[in-house]
């Protein structure tokens, strides 16, 4: 009681000390995380020349971006497509507003009249752009805006007010940039002068004697590279050993995979299925009889039931069958089943369910008649479904009682774009390879046939014109399971990672890698926003632990891995971006360096002057090369070697060059003869040509000039 009378007197003073050691805990949490002390990365992906690319409307776009690549797409994939568009939008509107570009009222109005014009929405009735007319679906979708499900037809597509938007402004820059890229094309041609050197540095041509006295004449053994050479040659290249901050990684890979005994159960319990259960004879009140596969002829339902692949309502060709069984399961009768086996992940059973003699490919035309709500049906088609089959039977009778009729009723009234311009043909094809409906016709009745099938996309009236290469062809049931690892199979997995993993706190990660004969995996050169690791695929996971603030060279930690199992991962090194170092360097380095210290040795040993004194001197052949010009730089039997060949054009006939380091050898060249060019009167057309080269490669050069010379600062790894 004692005690709690003092903390009663004293509860003021602990209040404070409580509040301030809350404080200070807050406190100490900002200053690690600096950046919640401002606004600015939090809520800001990047900032461009001063122009900041929101988080919240950039997150919306990577959203809309994902949907419209499809499920293939990965979330980073759509942020970087985003990102690259945020960043081109940002610079090149900086470049619009530093010039004063911008599309003024007249202008987009021509623009969407350009854009439009053959929009049925906004024309009269005379087929010719109206104006009003788009005046009028503007001010209806405005109107209409207040409920985002509310869209206007355009076209083959819906639209929201939001969207026509959206697209105007899309318009807008592409005229803006269509104005600043004519500005920069105009600025870019090419003058006479530069015509005529372009010719000349062609057409001017020199005979040469050279000398070449190669690297490989000396052994690589004799030449030693020190790290101070590599660090010494870096230093004088930095702009090719410039790397972005990198992490090296290892992992030792735990996969989950059935074991032997995994797959001889599975290939039990299909076995067990195939068979069935038997009726206990010693229990007569219930018959327990279960149909085996082999039994069943409810093929569909006892797979969905029982497989984890559905049946396939097909007749397949001996090449549609998996290839290492196609001996096995094609010259089976009709109710006789092979099995179990191994195939693309499952192990199965396939019985042949029925079979018949189809050709394997067929030449079809068809007429296709729409109605509202078939697949692809456009806009204005009005007809309901009832309708359509009155017009598809009238016009089956038509041309079963004359079948010339045929192409102009394609023309007429076919909405299969694809094959109208051939009168509604499709040439020899294979089985599959039309919809459901569609191909059982073509395969299943004969030549000359004439129906009304009804497909997905409406009613087809469809006239088999040929059939070939008739074959025999097998409807099978294929019951399968997939080869998975069983629960105590993945029980057992996930024990020997942890087990790894402790082993690792104790002796370090390599040594317990290697004492437990461990596959260890380096991956080096990891970027900030790489998605993918070679040998792990997508892990995103793992290329974000290894960029946290808290991870260390040397931290280890476990990821589950795509496909089931784990990855223990060890940060190996923190590359900082900068230079890169003298290990990583020398890769490249030690090969340009041995090249310079041989060409020195080389030197040493040659006192001639004369190109025919040192090929006797150094045992070395003396070469000749004819019609040599600058644009190409080639020597006939040492390639390209633009330093030798450009000293030859300082030369005078007759004269000899002073050593040259070139890409092969040391070089010393003689002149014999200088073919001088015939100059033209006329350099107009050169000009016009490489004009045209350089205003193609506008497009890209100025753009990617403008963002190399921007301000960016990428804040996406803190989001994604």
């Amino acid at each position: 009681m004692a005690v709690l009378n003092k903390i009663r007197q004293r509860s003021l003073f602990l209040i404070l000390i409580i509040a301030l050691a809350l404080f200070s805990f807050v406190l100490s949490d900002l200053f690690r995380n600096s950046d919640a002390l401002t606004s600015g990365s939090q809520d800001v992906v990047a900032t461009v020349n001063g122009t900041d690319i929101n988080r919240e409307d950039f997150m919306t776009r990577v959203e809309n971006a994902q949907r419209s690549q499809g499920p293939n797409a990965s979330s980073t994939q759509a942020m970087n497509r985003v990102y690259d568009q945020e960043v081109r939008k940002a610079i090149m509107n900086g470049q619009f507003d530093e010039l004063g570009l911008s599309v003024e009222q007249d202008q987009m109005r021509e623009l969407l009249k350009t854009s439009f014009s053959s929009y049925a929405e906004f024309q009269n009735a005379d087929g010719v752009f109206d104006e009003n007319k788009l005046n009028e679906f503007i001010a209806n979708l405005k109107a209409i805006r207040g409920d985002a499900q509310n869209r206007a037809p355009l076209g083959t597509f819906q639209i929201n007010y939001n969207e026509w938007v959206n697209n105007e402004k899309s318009i807008a820059v592409g005229a803006q940039e269509q104005t600043y890229y004519n500005m920069i094309k105009a600025g870019v041609n090419v003058t006479l002068a530069e015509a005529e050197v372009d010719y000349l540095l062609e057409n001017e041509t020199v005979d040469l004697k050279f000398v070449n006295v190669p690297f490989t004449s000396i052994p690589d053994s004799l030449v030693e590279v020190t790290k101070s050479d590599v660090s010494n040659y870096i230093n004088a290249h930095k702009s090719k050993y410039e790397v972005e901050a990198s992490r090296d990684i290892a992992f030792v890979e735990f996969l989950e995979v059935a074991s032997l005994e995994d797959e001889t159960n599975i290939q039990n319990d299909l076995l067990k299925l195939l068979n069935g259960t038997p009726d206990n004879t010693t229990t007569t009140a219930v018959d327990e009889t279960e149909l085996g596969f082999k039994d069943t002829t409810d093929h569909d339902g006892y797979l969905a039931a029982n497989s984890d692949l559905k049946f396939n309502d097909n007749f397949v060709f001996k090449s549609g069958l998996p290839q290492a069984v196609q001996d096995s399961i094609y010259p089976l009768a009709v109710g006789q089943v092979f099995g179990p086996y191994k195939d693309n992940g499952f192990y199965k059973i396939t019985k042949v369910v029925a079979e018949k003699q189809m050709p394997d490919s067929v030449k079809v035309r068809h007429i296709l008649i729409p109605h509202l709500g078939a697949s692809s049906a456009k806009p204005d088609v009005t007809s309901t479904v009832e309708e359509a089959k009155i017009i598809a039977d009238s016009v089956a009778a038509l041309v079963k009682a004359d079948a010339s009729k045929f192409p102009e009723l394609v023309t007429a009234l076919s909405s299969d774009a694809g094959s109208v311009a051939k009168g509604g043909e499709y040439d020899f094809h294979g089985y599959g390879t039309m919809v459901k409906p569609f191909n059982d016709f073509e395969f299943e009745k004969n030549v000359g046939d004439i129906e009304v099938v009804k497909t997905v996309f409406g009613f087809h009236v469809i006239e088999i014109l040929g059939q070939k290469n008739e074959k025999k062809a097998i409807k099978i049931a294929t019951l399968a399971q997939k080869i998975e690892p069983s629960d105590n199979t993945s029980n057992a997995i996930f024990n020997t990672t942890s087990k790894f993993e402790l082993a690792s706190k104790d002796k370090g990660f390599k040594e317990a890698a290697t004492e437990n004969e461990y596959n260890l995996k380096p991956v080096n050169g990891i970027k900030v926003l790489d998605e993918s690791i070679p040998g792990l695929g997508n892990q995103r996971t793992i290329v974000r632990w290894a960029y946290e603030k808290g991870t260390k060279a040397g931290d280890f930690k476990r990821f589950t891995i795509p496909g089931g199992g784990y990855a223990v991962v060890q940060l190996v090194k923190i590359n900082k971006a900068g230079l890169m170092s003298v290990e990583s360097a020398s890769a490249t380095a030690n090969a340009e360096i041995i090249k310079e210290k041989k060409a020195k040795l080389i030197r040493a040993k040659i006192s001639a002057s004369t190109v025919d004194e040192i090929a006797k001197n150094q045992s070395v052949l003396a070469n000749k090369a004819s019609a040599v010009n600058m644009k190409n730089p080639t020597l006939v039997g040492a390639g390209k070697e633009p330093m030798v060949v450009g000293a030859a054009f300082g030369l005078k006939e007759g004269e000899n060059s002073k050593l040259i380091d070139g890409n092969k050898g040391v070089f010393m060249v003689q002149v014999t003869k200088v073919n001088t060019a015939t100059k033209l009167e006329n350099y107009q057309p050169i000009a016009n040509r490489l004009s045209a080269t350089r205003t193609n490669a506008v497009l890209s050069k100025v753009y990617n000039a403008l963002k190399a010379a921007a301000d960016i600062e990428d804040n996406r790894a803190n989001f994604y």
